[in-house]
């Protein structure tokens, strides 16, 4: 994502964090997963067009480059948070109340050990318990 958004230049800085915005609105609305998908449709059309109107050469200067990148790269750690939160959770009663376990103790042994000892997950791992932007925009379809 980081190179697409490079070879974009501005306009994939614009990307990027349009892209970002377009996610978490689309998540915020709790909507369900088709209206979520139309305003995100609606979103990125409306976004795509801005972009071509108002950004005319995306590639005019050096730091357009290493702008796009980070646009790309914003929007890239969104999705691979996303998938590396995206994998079942269980529920367990014990006898100090209920707990959660992530990933799923019911993912086959080697999804579950690639799971569990991912640097990313392990990064990420405040995301579940802190109610924030960061948990809306990576985790949309956990129990409210």
């Amino acid at each position: 994502m980081t190179a697409l958004g490079a070879r974009r230049g501005l306009a994939g800085l614009a990307w990027g964090v349009l892209g970002v915005l377009g996610i978490l609105v689309a998540n915020m609305l709790g909507l369900g997963l088709l209206p979520a998908a139309i305003v995100a449709l609606v979103l990125s059309v409306g976004c795509a067009l801005a972009i071509s109107r108002l950004i005319r050469n995306p590639l005019e200067e050096a730091w357009h480059l290493l702008a796009g990148a980070v646009g790309g790269l914003m929007l890239g750690a969104v999705l691979a948070g996303s998938l590396a939160l995206g994998f079942p959770r269980e529920l367990r009663v014990t006898p100090q109340g209920l707990r959660t376990d992530y990933p799923s103790t019911t993912l086959s042994p080697t999804l579950y050990d690639a799971v569990r000892e991912s640097a990313i997950q392990n990064a990420l791992r405040g995301v579940w318990t802190r109610p924030s932007l960061a948990q809306n925009l990576l985790i949309p379809d956990r129990p409210r």
